[in-house]
């Protein structure tokens, strides 16, 4: 695979102007190639997270607390695949910018805000999900669609004001002002990023990561209790109180299950890129190109996973595709329509 990535010897500019960056463009194989594969990405990213966020706000059936905040989550992976994604492929498969300098700061500003906010969202959802197993009766009080408002608010304009305060100032590669500028030639757009920024960003995504893992090892050890404790009462005569009670523990252990799934998946996505700008900051940016490549589009590509997720898991987004997709969502009474085939 390295030598599909590695382009061949320069002998091109981006731009035939002085100072334009060197260009290395791939042979015509691989470049068919990469612009499938990242096409891919990108369609699946629009259409797919498109799909649920209209799922969920069309059908009544689907309007939760928990749900409007995978919804909001669905936005900002929708927004990476509409506004991140297709630039930097262009980028990647022609390794020339050529979109303009302000709109690199525009990209690079709205690629780390959405990026983070799909973090806030997954952070919350964990928090979620923990009360719901480990308080089920408790937590429609407790979560409410108000306080998944503030959450989806607090989601949206932390990264927005961070990544726009270090961006927009030129904090970020403050120390690194020369090689900022050689790499930032005419037709480029690279973000060289200081060991402290570096630092933050990665403690940032870090410590919600942490949380994260921490919350869902306390709601599958109390599922798992939840399980015997039903499986030890299944024999004797149950009160209705009772098997309302395992009804509810059981639907919420299902849900924080999947969405166990997403988080793992996250983490498994962002991992490879957090770690290594984290050793190129302090290595002397030593990564080499095409391996930077690869983990930049392993955490996009996370954009387009989670509506695969959805759809491999939740019967009711099946069903909703297909209401959304014959047509059937244009009649005034689909909103109302049963995505439920059992009660869980």
């Amino acid at each position: 695979m390295s030598g599909n990535w590695s382009p061949p010897a320069a002998g091109q500019l981006c731009y035939n102007v002085n100072g334009s960056c060197v260009k290395m463009p791939y042979s015509p194989a691989p470049r068919v190639l990469l612009y499938t594969v990242f096409g891919f990405g990108v369609v699946l990213a629009i259409f797919g997270n498109l799909l649920v966020m209209i799922s969920i706000l069309h059908f009544r059936q689907l309007h939760s607390p928990t749900n409007f905040l995978i919804a909001s989550l669905a936005g900002a992976d929708f927004l990476v695949g509409a506004t991140v994604m297709p630039f930097s492929m262009v980028r990647s498969v022609e390794s020339c910018w050529y979109f303009g300098r302000s709109f690199c700061t525009l990209h690079t500003c709205c690629d780390v805000a959405f990026c983070y906010s799909s973090l806030f969202h997954l952070c919350f959802i964990s928090i979620d999900r923990y009360i719901a197993v480990t308080d089920p009766l408790v937590y429609p009080t407790k979560f409410t669609v108000s306080v998944s408002g503030i959450c989806i608010g607090i989601s949206w304009i932390l990264p927005l004001v961070y990544s726009g305060a270090v961006f927009y100032t030129g904090a970020y590669d403050d120390g690194l002002e020369e090689l900022s500028s050689a790499v930032n030639c005419i037709g480029g757009c690279q973000t060289v990023v200081n060991q402290n920024w570096v630092l933050i960003d990665f403690l940032s995504f870090f410590v919600p990561t942490l949380v994260m893992i921490i919350l869902y090892g306390n709601i599958f050890l109390v599922a798992r209790q939840q399980a015997q404790k039903i499986e030890n009462i299944g024999s004797k005569a149950q009160s209705s109180s009772e098997s309302y009670k395992a009804r509810v523990a059981k639907r919420e252990r299902k849900a924080a299950k999947i969405l166990g799934i997403t988080v793992i998946a996250f983490m498994i996505s962002w991992l490879p890129y957090s770690i290594d700008s984290l050793i190129d900051a302090y290595m002397g940016f030593i990564t080499p190109a095409y391996i930077y490549e690869i983990c930049v589009w392993c955490a996009y590509y996370n954009s387009a996973m989670n509506p695969l997720i959805y759809a491999l898991f939740y019967p009711w987004f099946k069903k909703a595709i297909k209401v959304i997709v014959s047509g059937q969502v244009l009649k005034n009474s689909s909103a109302t329509m049963n995505l439920f085939s059992e009660q869980m």
